[in-house]
C-alpha cells in the first residue's frame, strides 16, 4: 500500500479538453467524459471538502475527460468527444474506452449535444445535472434536477421512456448544485446525486472499476485498532477526507485536521482492550453502514468518547452505528454515532432519576409540591444486549417510567 497520495495533474489537451489519470491507490481505472459549461468556476472551495467534478470522478477511480463547453460551439461537440477518447484511450493509466458514460453539467442540453452523445457507439450511459434532454436516447439516461426547473428548450418536461431515470432535488439546489464554488451548491444533494450517477452507471460500464469496500474499511479500522498506525491510517483516506463523531462532535475536518486528531485524540488513546464487534453490514456502491458493539475498558481518558471524564474502569459495551463513505479505493468520511446516555449510565455517571423542572399536568396545585423527579430513560449495557439478541432484555420496560414526588 502506497502512502503517498497521487499527484498527477490534469494533462491539457487544448484550451477546452483536459484528461486526468486515476487518483485512486490503483492508478487505472475505465473511461469517463464530463461535459462541463465553461462559464463556471470549477475550482476547490473552503466551504466543502468536496472536490470539483475532474478530482471527484478521478479519486472514484476513473480515467477522466472533461470538456468545457460553450454555448457557441455545441455544434463541434462530436469531434471533441472523440479527440478527449483518443486522448483517453493514449493516457497511461486508462484502461479501457470500450464502455464509457458521459456526464453533462449544464443548464441546456440542445439536440446538437444529444446527437453528438450518440454518434460515439462506445458511450454507453448519460447522466445531466441541472438538464435533460428533449427527447429520449437511446442509451440509458439518469437526469439529477432542481424541482420546478424549466431548462429543457421551451419548457418541455422531461421524457419518462423506458431508458430515462430522473431526480429532483429541493428548489434551492439549482442547476450547479454539485460544483463546490458555485453558488448553487447544496451540501445534501450534491453526495446524493453523486451516489446515485454511481449506481447508475457502474452497471452499465461493466461494473467498472471494482472496488471491494469491506476490505477498505476493514484495513482502515485494523489499521486505528490492532496496528495503531497513524500514517498508514491516513493513507487509506482520499486527499481531504473528515470524521464525525456526532454525539461528542469530536473528529478531523480536512487531511491536517483529522491526522492530528488520530494522532492526538483518537489511536493511542483507546483502551487496549477496544474492541469491535460486528452486528451487521449494509454495503453500497460508495456505502458501507455497520452497526457494531464498542467494546473496552474505561481505563484513561477516552477523550473522543467521553471528553474528560477520568477513568472508572469499568466495562464499557456500546452499539455504535457507523456511515462510511469511500471515493474508489480510498475513505472520505465517516459518520459515527452512538447513545451517550448508555455511556454515562454504564460508567456510573447518570442516576437513575434526575429532578423534573416543569410543572406536571394533571397534580392538583403542583405548586404546593416540593419537587418531582423523573426516572431517566436511559438504558446501560441492555442496549448492547439486546442488539445482540432481541430475546435477550423485555422490550418496553420504560413505557412503565413515571415521575415520582420527593418530599421534603
Amino acid at each position: 500500500m502506497s502512502l503517498t497520495l497521487p499527484t498527477a495533474s490534469p494533462i491539457h489537451v487544448a484550451a477546452d479538453i483536459s484528461v486526468q489519470t486515476p487518483l485512486s491507490r490503483r492508478g487505472t481505472g475505465p473511461g469517463l467524459i464530463l461535459v462541463v459549461a465553461d462559464d463556471i468556476d470549477l475550482s476547490t472551495h473552503s466551504k466543502t471538502l468536496d472536490p470539483p467534478p475532474l478530482r471527484k470522478w478521478a479519486e472514484e477511480g476513473y480515467a477522466v475527460g472533461q470538456i468545457l463547453l460553450g454555448t457557441s460551439d455545441v455544434s463541434a461537440l462530436s469531434g471533441k468527444i472523440g479527440v478527449t477518447l483518443a486522448e483517453l484511450e493514449r493516457l497511461d493509466g486508462c484502461d479501457s474506452v470500450d464502455k464509457v458514460g458521459i456526464i453533462v453539467i449544464s443548464t441546456e442540453a440542445p439536440a446538437s449535444l444529444l446527437n453528438a452523445i450518440t454518434s460515439h457507439p462506445n458511450i454507453v450511459a448519460s447522466v445531466f445535472y441541472g438538464c435533460h434532454p428533449a427527447t429520449e436516447l437511446s442509451i440509458p439516461v439518469l437526469c439529477h434536477l432542481p424541482k420546478e426547473t424549466q431548462s429543457s428548450p421551451e419548457g418541455q418536461t422531461p421524457p419518462t421512456g423506458k431508458n430515462t431515470a430522473i431526480y429532483k432535488y429541493p428548489a434551492t439546489a439549482g442547476s450547479f448544485f454539485t460544483i463546490p464554488a458555485h453558488n448553487d451548491y447544496r451540501a445534501s444533494s450534491a453526495p446524493v446525486a453523486h451516489t446515485r450517477s454511481l449506481s447508475f452507471l457502474k452497471p452499465l460500464m461493466g461494473g467498472q472499476p471494482f472496488f471491494d469496500l469491506e476490505a477498505i474499511w476493514e484495513e482502515h479500522t485494523r489499521l486505528e485498532f490492532a496496528d495503531r498506525d497513524v500514517e498508514a491510517t491516513m493513507a487509506t483516506m482520499v486527499a481531504e477526507p473528515y470524521v464525525n463523531h456526532v454525539p461528542t462532535l469530536t473528529g478531523g475536518v480536512g487531511r491536517k485536521s483529522l491526522t492530528s486528531f488520530y494522532r492526538d485524540h483518537f489511536i493511542f488513546s483507546n483502551a487496549d482492550d477496544a474492541a469491535l464487534e460486528l452486528v451487521s453490514r449494509t454495503v453500497g456502491v460508495d456505502r458501507i453502514v455497520d452497526e457494531f458493539l464498542f467494546n473496552c475498558t474505561h481505563d484513561r481518558v477516552i477523550d473522543w468518547l467521553i471528553p474528560g471524564i477520568p477513568p472508572t474502569f469499568r466495562s464499557l459495551t456500546i452499539p455504535f452505528t457507523g456511515i462510511v463513505n469511500i471515493r474508489g479505493d480510498r475513505l472520505y468520511h465517516e459518520h459515527i454515532a452512538w447513545d451517550q446516555g448508555t455511556v454515562l449510565r454504564q460508567l456510573g455517571l447518570l442516576p437513575e432519576y434526575l429532578p423534573f423542572p416543569y410543572p406536571v399536568p394533571g397534580v392538583d396545585d403542583a405548586s404546593k409540591v416540593k419537587n418531582f423527579e423523573y426516572r431517566v430513560p436511559v438504558a446501560g449495557a441492555e442496549t448492547a444486549q439486546k442488539l445482540l439478541d432481541e430475546n435477550a432484555v423485555a422490550s418496553n420496560e420504560m413505557l412503565q417510567f413515571a415521575v415520582r414526588e420527593v418530599r421534603q
